[in-house]
């Protein structure tokens, strides 16, 4: 695999990446706080500030991993009688709007983190700068208009069909059913 082809999976899955070293590290910290506590009567006395910082960030960059796989709910039976193209132009209305809202509320968390928050708010255990945890609200709506946008093109001018995972999954189900009861047929 060549350098640009390594740089753009890099920057193609960095959130899914961060999340599972956010998912390892938390639940590792929250282990040793747990095997600590029983075995030494000790606690960590920053573990599980610094466990729920690492879970809010995992929470907001996995609605970012679920944006860009389309993974996040939609009520749409109601386009199955009509043609195509009036699902493609709803979604994409719908993905719109959802765009305003996150760009909107990018700004508002950028205005917060950066103008308007007291620069003394500090993390009560280990003093680091509150801005640096809430951080993650400008950055994880920034990111996740982005991935929307960028499904949008895909579907627009690439002709990408975006299928969510659990339709994929349940395809694959369907699919493994259909061929053991034609081979149970067979028998």
């Amino acid at each position: 695999m060549g350098v640009k082809k390594a740089l753009f999976h890099l920057v193609n899955h960095i959130e899914e990446y961060v999340c599972g070293l956010l998912l390892s590290a938390f639940v590792s910290l929250l282990f040793v706080q747990i095997l600590m506590r029983q075995f030494f009567a000790y606690s960590i006395p920053w573990a599980e500030e610094v466990a729920t910082y690492m879970f809010v960030w995992f929470a907001y960059l996995g609605a970012v991993v679920a944006a860009k796989m389309s993974a996040h709910n939609r009520v749409t039976f109601q386009f199955k009688p009509f043609p195509p193209i009036v699902k493609k132009v709803s979604e994409t209305v719908a993905d719109l709007i959802w765009v305003a809202f996150n760009v909107y509320f990018t700004w508002l968390s950028y205005d917060f983190v950066f103008n308007r928050m007291n620069l003394f708010w500090k993390s009560q255990t280990t003093g680091v700068p509150m801005k640096y945890f809430f951080m993650v609200l400008p950055l994880a709506f920034g990111l996740m208009s982005l991935r929307i946008l960028w499904n949008n093109y895909l579907i627009w001018f690439r002709s990408v069909e975006m299928v969510d995972p659990e339709s994929q999954e349940l395809a694959q189900i369907q699919k493994k059913s259909h061929a053991l009861k034609k081979q149970l047929k067979g028998a």
